[in-house]
């Protein structure tokens, strides 16, 4: 199997590299005497290069780009180092973005040069593939914006009179000169630094598959041993228990332990796509193929290709969706929407669902011959109740990771809350332990954790019954679920995509859970532009 490698540059090793680069650069060029704005422009364009190779292998970018692919690039790049850049509009020969959220955070305002990184890796790509390009810094979070906007022009006749850095390429150069002044850099292709050599989550969990599944217990001991079986093989795999308990976790643990662990996992929530879209979605369709079709797209099958590709609530697809899911399992081919090619699928398939599927099919409403395509390996992970001798260790990592991401000292749980911990059902299993604690270390005011947010009186209480237990556990899960979110609105200043990304959902889950708690996120928007 051909090998690729991975474009993950998380926010860290893009900040360890940026550093390291830095330092090269200035002893090798002698650059301390140049103005920071040349010294950072010098650098993105030194970066450029290597960071359009890794976001076209990414996107699967082969030839030379569209404009719309051009903004797909950028805009892959941008959120894979912290950003929380999209599309805004755009014009013939215009591409606007706009940004949420930046990936040096809030010491960006003191140091507002940066921002020229932006600008020479936006050009130096945009004259690599068009000959031309100047970069307009519309809006910029570190001038006290609340967030940044970015244009980029493409055709140099037209915006002769916008103010922006322009970019060029001659033959094995490109060449940038500087809004308002005569500065000119100039970079040749051939020297470039790499910039997603540093060490990711993927690489190191890669070393050690096992250290992403948490668990000591017997029933996860299971578990562990059937990842290890299945994991060189190409057996399909259902995965099945309880929303919340890491079936996807358990699918990435498999992928990254078998042969295709340097190719794409890609994860599909089948449930939240409309019935209408699966087909597309899964397939991908040919241009014209319906009213909207404006141009090619792949599907998950065929963007997982060589890799692996996890089905997610397969029991919310329909009869007519199942049979068509069939036909890839049994022939390993499918046909894009629209098309007449053939297309082959050399993909590792492994779904899960939180319902009995030999129920569903029992019932009528899961087809057999798919069930059986499917079913060949099952892996059932148990739910939390039931494997409470794990519950300290999942807590210790969670405790750890929670200070790494809040850059805040270790914290521990005190007597008081080990006890509720122990005590309590955990209905939604490992994701609400983690929300749990996420909430309880954030306003934990020392090192030990005592005010933990679940109530577990009814436990306690041996004539309370089952109904009010239940009854509780939602009031309290409720509540946790609303501070959350309107910590998480707060922070993004009421942008609901950059909500959705922070804790793991669709901005449609997003939209649906305001409208559950009749949450309105324009009033954080106000609330955070008035402050400014």
């Amino acid at each position: 199997m051909k090998k690729k490698s991975l474009f993950r540059l998380t926010p860290t090793s893009f900040l360890q590299t940026f550093v390291i680069q830095s330092i090269k650069l200035g002893q090798k060029r002698n650059l301390e005497k140049q103005s920071d704005n040349k010294y950072i422009q010098h650098l993105g364009l030194l970066a450029s290069s290597d960071f359009e190779k890794a976001a076209r292998k990414q996107l699967e970018y082969e030839n030379a780009l569209t404009h719309d692919q051009y903004a797909d690039v950028i805009i892959e790049i941008k959120n894979q180092i912290g950003g929380g850049f999209s599309r805004i509009s755009s014009d013939t020969g215009i591409i606007r973005v706009e940004n949420t959220c930046c990936p040096f955070g809030k010491g960006v305002k003191e140091t507002p040069e940066l921002c020229q990184m932006t600008s020479s890796v936006f050009g130096g790509i945009a004259a690599r593939n068009f000959g031309y390009a100047k970069v307009e810094l519309k809006k910029r979070i570190a001038m006290g914006d609340a967030g940044c906007e970015v244009s980029i022009y493409l055709d140099q006749k037209k915006n002769q009179a916008i103010s922006g850095d322009e970019y060029y390429r001659q033959k094995e150069t490109i060449s940038s000169k500087l809004n308002n002044t005569d500065t000119i850099v100039q970079v040749t292709e051939q020297v470039s630094p790499n910039w997603y050599q540093c060490e990711t989550t993927e690489s190191s969990v890669r070393k050690n598959p096992l250290n992403i599944v948490i668990g000591k217990s017997q029933t996860m001991r299971d578990v562990f041993e059937s990842i290890q079986i299945v994991a060189p093989t190409m057996v399909n795999i259902m995965i099945g228990g309880e929303t919340g308990v890491g079936k996807e976790i358990v699918a990435r643990a498999i992928h990254v332990a078998s042969e295709r662990n340097q190719e794409r996992f890609i994860a599909v929530n089948c449930a939240a796509i409309a019935e209408n879209l699966i087909e597309s979605a899964l397939f991908g369709h040919e241009k014209g193929a319906f009213t909207g079709a404006y141009n090619v797209h792949k599907g998950f099958f065929e963007r997982a290709c060589t890799g692996t590709l996890f089905l997610d609530e397969i029991d919310s697809l329909s009869l007519s969706g199942q049979a068509k899911r069939c036909r890839v399992l049994q022939e390993g081919e499918f046909e894009r929407v629209g098309g007449r090619q053939v297309m082959k699928a050399d993909v590792r398939i492994i779904v899960a669902s939180n319902q009995s599927l030999k129920g569903r099919v029992s019932a009528g409403e899961f087809r057999k011959d798919l069930f059986y395509r499917l079913n060949i390996v099952p892996i059932h992970i148990p739910a939390l109740r039931d494997r409470r001798e794990d519950i300290g260790d999942l807590i210790n990592f969670f405790l750890k990771q929670l200070a790494n991401k809040y850059q805040k000292p270790e914290k521990q749980l005190g007597e008081n809350a080990w006890q509720k911990v122990m005590q309590y059902e955990w209905p939604g299993n490992i994701r609400e332990l983690e929300s749990v604690l996420e909430y309880a270390f954030l306003f934990a005011k020392g090192s030990i954790i005592e005010d933990f947010p679940i109530d577990c009186t009814d436990l306690d209480a041996g004539h309370i019954d089952e109904g009010s237990l239940n009854i509780a556990k939602k009031r309290v899960a409720c509540e946790i679920e609303v501070k959350m979110l309107e910590e998480a609105l707060n922070r993004f200043s009421g942008n609901v995509t950059a909500t959705a990304k922070e804790m793991g959902l669709t901005p449609r889950a997003i939209h649906q859970k305001l409208k559950k708690h009749h949450i309105d996120a324009s009033i954080y928007r106000k609330s955070n532009s008035s402050a400014e």
